[in-house]
C-alpha cells in the first residue's frame, strides 16, 4: 500500500513535477508523487496489471524516460541560465558581480548591448522551459491515470474471497421447491408500486417512479440509515450533485471506465463559458466526490482526525444500462438516492483500518435489521475503482436473480483510499514535524433502488400478495408491517 511521502525541501530537484498541470485555475493543485512512481516503476506496473489496467501499465516506464529528458534539458542549460542570471544581475547593480570571473566577458558591453543580450537569453530560455514544461505535463498526467497501489489483504485474480454471511438462518427457504419467488418488477407493477413505462416515456431506459409505499420506504431506508451513522458519531452533510469535472477525475472518478463505458453525465457549455475557460460541470455518481473536496486545497489539523461524514444524495451513473437485459428493473438505474460515509485518517494502516471495520459494521447492522440475506466479500485487484487500494462489498440475494451469479447482487460497498484523492485534491494534514496528507475511506450506508428491490423479493408473500415491511423501517411507514394490493376503484 502507497505510504504518503512528507513535503520536505529534499527533494527539491523535482518539486516542480508536483506542481499542476493544465487545468482549470479552480482545481486543486494536485501532489502526485511521481518521484515514488519512477522510483518503483516495476512496482506500479505490476500493480496495473493485476488491476486489468493494462494500458496504464505502460506509463511508469514512461514517466522514466520522461524524467531523463526533464533532467537532459536541465544539465543541458544550466550554462544558459547561469549566464542569463549573470546578466540580469550585472544590469540591475554592476558591482555586484566585479569578484565574479565569469562576469569579466561583460566588461567593456555598453548597457544596451547588455539588455540585448538579455533579451536573446530570455527568449532562449523561454523555448527551453516550454520544452521542460511539456515533460512535466505529459509526467502529471501520466501519473494522475494510474490507479493506487493495491493492499495485501486484496486478493489476486479476479474471484472475491467470502469473508462471512449475514442473517445466513434464512438461506435454507431459498432453497424450498413449493415457494414461487417474484422479481421485484413483477411485484412493484403488481401492487402498484414502480411504474417503468412512464419513466421510460419521460426520461428513457434506466430510469423509474416510485409510487406510494415505495416512495415512503424511500424515505424510511434514508432516515433508517442516517439514524445509524449518526448514533455512531458520523456528522450529517447535504452536498451538492454537481461538481466540477475535474474534480470527479481527481476522486478516481474517470469521464469513461476500463470497458469504454460512459461513466458521467456533462453538463453542456454555452460556447461564451468554454472560450472563457470555465470548468465543466458533471453529475456526481456518489456524494463521495463532494464529500472528497469539501477539503480540497486546505489543511487539516491532526488533531481533527478521524473526521468522518454522512450524506445523502442524488447520484447519477451514466453507464447504468450498459450491460444488458440482466439489468432490468430497480438493479441498475441512471439516477439513485444514496446514504454515503466518508471519513478522512490520518496516514495510518491501523487507523484507516479501524474507520473501515466501524463502516462495515455499519452496513452489517443496517441490512441485518432489514432482514436481508448477505454475504461480505474482499474484492480483488481487478474489481477496485482507480482510487481504492481494498474494497468489501455486501451482497444481499434477490431471489430472482438465482440464475444470474446464483442470485447475488451488491448492495454496499467500503473502500480504502490511503493518500490517492487526497494528493489529487490537494488535501493537507500539519502534524507536529511536517506537512503531509491524509487518508480517505468511504462507504455506502444504504443505496435505495437495490435496497427497496431485495426487500420486495426477500419479504413478499405469494399467498396473500403483500410484502412484508422490515421492523426498523415501520417508526416511517406509519407504523405498518405489510404492504398489500391497493382497492381498485
Amino acid at each position: 500500500m502507497a505510504l504518503p511521502r512528507a513535503i520536505t525541501g529534499s527533494e527539491r530537484v523535482c518539486r516542480r513535477l508536483f506542481t499542476e498541470y493544465k487545468r482549470p485555475s479552480t482545481a486543486p493543485k494536485a501532489m502526485i508523487d511521481i518521484k515514488h512512481i519512477r522510483e518503483n516503476a516495476d512496482m506500479y506496473e505490476e500493480n496495473c496489471r493485476r488491476r486489468n489496467y493494462q494500458a496504464q501499465s505502460k506509463y511508469p516506464a514512461r514517466i522514466k524516460q520522461l524524467f531523463a529528458q526533464w533532467l537532459e534539458f536541465q544539465r543541458n542549460n544550466r550554462t544558459l541560465r547561469e549566464r542569463s542570471n549573470l546578466v540580469r544581475l550585472h544590469i540591475a547593480n554592476p558591482a555586484s558581480t566585479h569578484r565574479d570571473d565569469s562576469a569579466s566577458s561583460l566588461k567593456g558591453l555598453t548597457r544596451e548591448q547588455l539588455l540585448e543580450e538579455a533579451r536573446l537569453l530570455k527568449a532562449q530560455l523561454a523555448d527551453v522551459e516550454e520544452s521542460e514544461g511539456r515533460l512535466m505535463d505529459e509526467m502529471q498526467a501520466l501519473a494522475f491515470s494510474i490507479p493506487n497501489l493495491t493492499s495485501p489483504e486484496t486478493p489476486d485474480g479476479k474471484e472475491p474471497t467470502v469473508l462471512s454471511y449475514i442473517n445466513e438462518h434464512h438461506f435454507d427457504k431459498f432453497t424450498s421447491s413449493d415457494r414461487v419467488w417474484r422479481s421485484h418488477v413483477h411485484i412493484g407493477s403488481e401492487l402498484g408500486l414502480l411504474d417503468f413505462a412512464a419513466a421510460g416515456a419521460t426520461s428513457g431506459w434506466g430510469w423509474y417512479y416510485l409510487l406510494d409505499e415505495a416512495a415512503q420506504l424511500e424515505q424510511a431506508l434514508i432516515q433508517y440509515a442516517l439514524t445509524v451513522a449518526t448514533r455512531h458519531g458520523w456528522r450529517q452533510v447535504s452536498p451538492p450533485s454537481l461538481v466540477y469535472s475535474h474534480i470527479a477525475t481527481a476522486c478516481g472518478f474517470q469521464p469513461r471506465d476500463q470497458n469504454d463505458e460512459q461513466q458521467i453525465y456533462a453538463i453542456a457549455q454555452a460556447a461564451d463559458d468554454t472560450d472563457r475557460g470555465k470548468p465543466e460541470l458533471c453529475l456526481a455518481g456518489t456524494s463521495e466526490i463532494p464529500l472528497a473536496s469539501m477539503k480540497a486545497n486546505t489543511t487539516i489539523d491532526e488533531a481533527s482526525l478521524p473526521m468522518k461524514r454522512v450524506a445523502v444524495s442524488r447520484c447519477y451513473r451514466a453507464e447504468a444500462g450498459a450491460r444488458g437485459a440482466s439489468t432490468k428493473g430497480l438493479y441498475r438505474v441512471h439516477e439513485f438516492t444514496k446514504v454515503e460515509l466518508f471519513a478522512w485518517t490520518r496516514p495510518d494502516q491501523d487507523e484507516a483500518a479501524d474507520v473501515f471495520n466501524e463502516m462495515l459494521d455499519m452496513q452489517t447492522e443496517i441490512l441485518e435489521s432489514l432482514d436481508l440475506s448477505c454475504r461480505v466479500l474482499e474484492m480483488p485487484g481487478t474489481d477496485l475503482g482507480a482510487s481504492a487500494a481494498r474494497k468489501c462489498d455486501m451482497e444481499a440475494f434477490f431471489p430472482s436473480r438465482q440464475d444470474q451469479d446464483g442470485g447475488w447482487g451488491e448492495v454496499t460497498s467500503a473502500s480504502i483510499c490511503t493518500d490517492y484523492q487526497t494528493r489529487r485534491l490537494a488535501t493537507r494534514l500539519k502534524t507536529k514535524d511536517r506537512l503531509t496528507f491524509p487518508w480517505t475511506v468511504n462507504g455506502t450506508a444504504l443505496a435505495v433502488p437495490r435496497v427497496l428491490a431485495a426487500i420486495l423479493e426477500n419479504g413478499w408473500n405469494e399467498e396473500d400478495m403483500t410484502v412484508r415491511i422490515p421492523e426498523c423501517l415501520r417508526p416511517w411507514m406509519d407504523g405498518r408491517d405489510q404492504i398489500g394490493p391497493k382497492r381498485r376503484t
